[in-house]
């Protein structure tokens, strides 16, 4: 009878622990749903917005667009005037890029090349932006950066559009029949006509934002590798017959250039051509052809439609299973040193073309302070302290700007280190009144944790500089308007910039170091002699002396 009591009240203990047990899982089931289903709900675009007002700073284009449209608006929504635009603008321009670079009905493979691309260059991801003011706006408002400009006349235009076929001189298009209205020109020819002597381009022009997205997103309809040069580069043609020059990504962003190298010897990096255009405009030179990032496929884009036989015969597939070729070249075109998709998907930049030099010729300039290109040997400039003394008795760097047009180009090359300005170019139309063309910077930004002095060399030797350039160095070396920081901003503009930063930030803290550098070189020269300022101000009316807000 015991045991039978017993028996019983055992498996009532053994059935209740069963029930317990049981209720815990379900307990336990259902507090992990709850926090999954929590985990995976995404954040509206109302409540991103609210915490996270922009990821693109504003054009200059856009900021005036915006300035209009909230005259008209409240009091309430004026107070957030100084916000700038929201992410939509970007995640645009990475949508177009990623759908010229993966058009449809290209098979599966193409379609893992377009999610690995998303993985790889971060497509879609929002750029969180630092509460506040803008800096980079607040520069651009400042009267150095809004100094009244000549009236230009007739021969101070580089090229126009004819308006009747008896006008047949070589400053004109006569290849296509252009309408004279404006609004019909694609943006590559709104850039070139409006080249003047005194500039590239107006910062201000509403056709810049227009030509960047333009290079960024217009399907591509060619590629051949460019002749001349010592790297791999390819023209890409555009419809309307636009074009842009090719650099493609061959090391990683933040890589930095073996101190080992001959600067004759260094590789030339994508988003050093893409910096030095943000740089030059933030110089207020605006003297480098406008460069943007993209990312494009080397199938679909370069391999399937290239009609150069010599690159096309360079493409294989890499043990690691991406997509390279090599072209033919002096430097690094060989299958040691490879330009590699990933599989397919590659960063490259695009700089606009100049106008074709039948319709407007360029002369090429030795520099006076060329380097020797010599593992031993030095130029003569590095061996004559007083070589600036020769230079200004030598025409054309005896009257005129030019003298301080290349210590200007002298400090943007000190400033991301470039030690590869050997020539420099200018239109033949203008003769030797006009601003010289900063091109081909892909050598630049590769050291950040050394500065090189000896590019520095023009201003020390002449202690000769502009005040325009001078004040808006000191204008750079202030808090509100630290040249880091308003190049960080002005480089998320770019459309790569969701991938990462186009230069780390070593690259960026050098470049308030240098600038540092560049003002002591001025008082030195300051100290030594009387008058090294050129004015180009005389004449203006204007408080150039005002930080910005």
């Amino acid at each position: 009878m015991i045991k039978l009591h017993l028996r019983q009240s055992t498996r009532s203990i053994y059935l209740g622990l069963a029930c317990l047990s049981l209720a815990l899982h379900l307990l336990l089931a259902l507090f992990c749903l709850s926090v999954l289903q929590t985990a995976c709900v995404l954040p509206t675009s109302s409540s991103f917005s609210s915490s996270s007002s922009s990821s693109v700073p504003r054009t200059d284009t856009q900021r005036h667009q915006a300035i209009s449209r909230s005259s008209s608006s409240s009091a309430a929504s004026s107070s957030s005037s100084h916000e700038l635009p929201t992410v939509p603008q970007e995640e645009e321009h990475h949508k177009l890029n990623a759908k010229t670079s993966h058009p449809e009905g290209r098979g599966s493979l193409n379609g893992d090349a377009t999610v690995r691309e998303k993985k790889v260059t971060g497509v879609g991801k929002v750029i969180p932006r630092v509460k506040g003011c803008s800096k980079l706006e607040a520069l651009f408002e400042h009267p150095l950066y809004n100094l009244p400009r000549p009236e230009l006349q007739d021969d101070d235009w580089l090229l126009r559009v004819k308006t009747n076929e008896r006008a047949r001189d070589t400053g004109s298009y006569d290849k296509v029949d252009w309408t004279s209205d404006v609004e019909t020109h694609p943006p590559w020819l709104r850039f070139h006509l409006g080249i003047s002597r005194w500039e590239l381009y107006n910062r201000k022009d509403p056709n810049m934002a227009g030509l960047t997205h333009y290079l960024a997103t217009q399907r591509i309809l060619s590629a051949v590798q460019k002749t001349g040069g010592t790297q791999l580069k390819l023209l890409m043609s555009f419809p309307n017959y636009g074009q842009a020059l090719l650099k493609p990504m061959k090391q990683a962003r933040d890589a930095e250039t073996d101190g080992n190298l001959f600067y004759f010897s260094d590789f030339e990096r994508h988003n050093a051509e893409i910096a030095a255009f943000h740089l030059d405009r933030l110089l207020g030179f605006n003297r480098v052809p406008p460069v943007v990032g993209r990312l494009i496929n080397v199938t679909s884009e370069v391999r399937e439609i290239t009609t150069d036989h010599k690159l096309s015969r360079t493409f294989f597939t890499s043990p690691a299973g991406n997509v390279c070729f090599y072209g033919q070249c002096e430097y690094y075109c060989s299958l040691e040193h490879p330009v590699c998709g990933q599989p397919h998907a590659l960063e490259v930049s695009l700089a606009a073309m100049l106008p074709d030099l039948t319709l407007a010729p360029r002369r090429s300039w030795r520099s006076p302070w060329r380097r020797s290109y010599s593992r031993t040997k030095l130029a003569q400039w590095e061996k004559d302290p007083a070589y600036c003394d020769t230079v200004k008795q030598t025409p054309p760097y005896n009257h005129g700007t030019r003298l301080v047009d290349l210590i200007d180009m002298a400090i943007l090359d000190f400033l991301m280190s470039n030690m590869d300005r050997h020539h420099y170019e200018t239109f033949e139309k203008f003769g030797n009144e006009t601003f010289l063309l900063h091109l081909d910077n892909g050598r630049a930004f590769g050291r950040h944790s050394r500065d090189e002095p000896t590019i520095l060399t023009p201003l020390k030797q002449c202690c000769r500089i502009r005040r325009s350039t001078l004040l808006r160095l000191r204008l750079l070396s202030l808090p509100a308007g630290r040249l880091s920081d308003v190049m960080r901003e002005s480089l998320v503009q770019d459309p790569l910039a969701g991938a990462a930063p186009l230069l780390s930030e070593p690259h960026l803290s050098a470049l308030d170091r240098r600038l540092a550098a560049i003002l002591q070189a001025v008082q030195t020269c300051q100290h030594q002699h009387r008058e090294i300022i050129y004015n180009d101000l005389e004449g203006y009316d204007g408080d150039f002396n005002q930080q910005p807000d």
